[in-house]
């Protein structure tokens, strides 16, 4: 196991060239939030953006479009029925995210297997919240492709994996791993990350304040984010995991509750910080 420290940020977090533009820094496609759950798609945005994603579109519900320009104009969006358009977006991405407030309707499973059957061999693809469900739903029809990545929270992982809480050990968690063939960052109190290549890393960090919706959408986000800019491996996921709890244990020594919006808007100084501190 490696525990992850501040010098995984300081590894990642580059400074930005002073020849660049925003197609620099990476195109990251979203995808959710039903009717009901705009708000899940919104924080994973935020996330997004705020952690330095050059260009990112949210393929969402209509009635979450005026939500999501009121609070995030620097995000272009497109109507969860506007099939070609979402398909040429797509295939433009260089990291996709598909799940937060999705929803388990057969058009959200339709998109989810639309995105696995085109993903591209150097396209990242970020599985969360409803699209985990999804796929638990149709393990036996469904299959991922390199460089993919579910993040699942323990009950999540119980769905996907077929293992019970008392079963989630790291022999067992690792061996379910291999059989998917996909990277997990398993969200619990203390995240670990599970890829073949490093065994798997551990975050030290987080606390109960965190306990909050919306925190696993923002985290989802943050690996987008970060995966659209910086070298596309573990390292930058566990980067984004590590800055997420940082972040978050800062927070709470001055406030009750964490929330998940107040992370995302600490990300610029943050970030900022490890680029100017690396050597």
């Amino acid at each position: 196991m490696v525990q992850l420290s501040e010098n995984i940020l300081h590894k990642v977090i580059t400074k930005r060239p002073e020849i660049s533009h925003k197609g620099t820094f990476g195109r990251a496609v979203l995808i959710g939030g039903d009717h009901q759950y705009g708000g899940a798609i919104i924080m994973s945005a935020e996330a997004c953006i705020k952690s330095g994603a050059g260009l990112t579109t949210v393929i969402t519900a209509e009635k979450n479009h005026a939500p999501l320009h009121t609070r995030l104009p620097e995000a272009m969006v497109v109507d969860l029925s506007e099939s070609q358009t979402i398909y040429d977006v797509l295939d433009t991405a260089d990291v996709i995210l598909i799940g937060p407030g999705l929803g388990l309707a057969k058009e959200a499973l339709m998109l989810l297997k639309y995105v696995l059957k085109n993903q591209k061999e150097d396209q990242w693809l970020v599985i969360d919240g409803s699209a985990i469900t999804l796929f638990s739903e149709q393990e036996l029809e469904l299959k991922v492709a390199d460089h993919t990545i579910f993040t699942p929270h323990q009950a999540e992982w119980e769905r996907l994996s077929g293992l019970t809480f008392v079963q989630q050990t790291d022999e067992n968690n690792r061996a379910q791993q291999a059989l998917l063939g996909a990277r997990i960052v398993l969200k619990s109190h203390r995240t670990t990350i599970y890829d073949e290549a490093v065994a798997y890393y551990q975050n030290p960090l987080g606390n109960p304040g965190m306990a909050t919706g919306g925190m696993g959408d923002t985290l989802a986000g943050m690996i987008t984010g970060f995966l659209a800019q910086f070298e596309k491996n573990t390292d930058t996921i566990g980067a984004a995991v590590y800055l997420h709890s940082l972040i978050g244990d800062a927070l709470a020594e001055k406030n009750y509750v964490v929330l998940p919006t107040a992370i995302s808007e600490a990300l610029p100084h943050y970030m900022k910080k490890y680029a100017v501190e690396r050597k």
